[in-house]
């Protein structure tokens, strides 16, 4: 893999773990994108919506989205795509709003009281960065 692949990758697996660290998800990149089994962990990204125990998570990205075409058109206006291949365990595909929509209520569950919390965080996200307060007169949220 060259270079210029190789930072894709990484550029792809840092914004999946800080679009979830933004919603108030605890997630962590893997280093090396799981080749030395860190913590016996092949995966890209930890997601910690469970507990301690974190969802592995892999990260694919093409340019030309080869290959995620057809799913997408599968997936049309739906919500979930599921693809079940004889003899294999089935396959879950969902658009990113609706992912986010499950693991939200899967951590409200975990701890009802993060909730409020975490819309707060993703509120401030959305809103990017604050303007430093003036000297005369400081802004409180």
């Amino acid at each position: 893999m060259g270079k210029p692949s190789r930072d894709k990758g990484l550029r792809r697996e840092r914004a999946i773990v800080e679009l979830h660290v933004k919603c108030g998800i605890r997630a962590e990149r893997v280093p090396l994108s799981g080749a030395l089994r860190y913590r016996g962990n092949g995966a890209d990204v930890d997601l910690y919506v469970r507990g301690p125990e974190p969802l592995k998570a892999e990260v694919k990205a093409r340019g030309e989205g080869s290959g995620f075409r057809t799913l997408e058109r599968w997936l049309g206006s739906n919500d979930v795509l599921f693809l079940i291949r004889d003899r294999a365990t089935p396959l879950v595909v969902v658009p990113l709003h609706v992912w986010m929509e499950i693991i939200r209520l899967s951590a409200v569950q975990a701890n009802p009281d993060a909730d409020r919390d975490r819309a707060r965080r993703a509120r401030l996200a959305e809103q990017g960065p604050r303007a430093p307060a003036d000297a005369i007169a400081e802004v409180t949220p």
